[in-house]
C-alpha cells in the first residue's frame, strides 16, 4: 500500500455564471466527466457538494472564480485522467467559458495516504508555487517531484 498519495488543486476563472449560455457547454459535461473521474483507477476522492460537484464552492472572495480538488494514488492515474480520456476535451475549449489566469491555477502535492485536503490547503499550495516555483511542496506535471 502505498504511504502517500496525489493532492491536486486547479482553479478557472469562468466567463459568466454556471447557469448562463455561456457556461452551458461546460456545466452539461460536469455530471460525465466527473463519474469518469469517479471511476478512473487510482482516484480516490474530489472535492463536491451534495449535487455532485464543486462549482457552487466558493473558495475566493472573486464569486467566478472555481476551484477542483481531488486526491490520486500516483501521478501517473491522475495524468491518464486528465490528458487521456475525454476530459482533455474540457481542457481543449476551456478558452471558451474560461478566462486566462496568469498566475499558478494548478498545483501538485504529495498527502499521507488517507488525508483529505481542505480547500485551504490547496490554495496554500496554489500561493506556494507562485511564489516559489516548482517544489516538493507544491508542483507541476511539468516539473513533478517523487513523494
Amino acid at each position: 500500500m502505498n504511504t502517500f498519495q496525489l493532492a491536486q488543486i486547479n482553479i478557472a476563472k469562468a466567463r459568466a455564471t454556471m447557469d448562463s449560455d455561456i457556461m452551458k457547454g461546460f456545466v452539461d459535461r460536469l455530471d460525465e466527466i466527473n463519474a469518469l473521474a469517479d471511476k478512473s483507477e487510482g482516484f480516490v476522492w474530489r472535492l463536491q457538494t451534495d449535487e455532485g460537484d464543486a462549482t457552487s464552492i466558493q473558495a475566493y472572495d472573486d464569486p467566478m472564480i472555481i476551484v477542483n480538488m481531488s486526491v490520486w494514488q500516483d501521478l501517473e492515474s491522475l495524468k491518464n485522467f486528465v490528458y487521456k480520456t475525454v476530459h482533455v476535451d474540457l481542457i481543449r475549449d476551456r478558452s471558451a467559458w474560461f478566462d486566462k489566469i496568469t498566475s499558478a491555477h494548478q498545483a501538485l502535492w504529495w498527502i499521507p495516504a488517507g488525508h483529505i485536503p481542505t480547500v485551504e490547503e490547496g490554495r496554500e499550495k496554489l500561493e506556494i508555487l507562485q511564489r516559489q516555483g516548482p517544489s516538493r511542496e507544491a508542483f507541476t506535471f511539468a516539473k513533478p517531484f517523487d513523494p
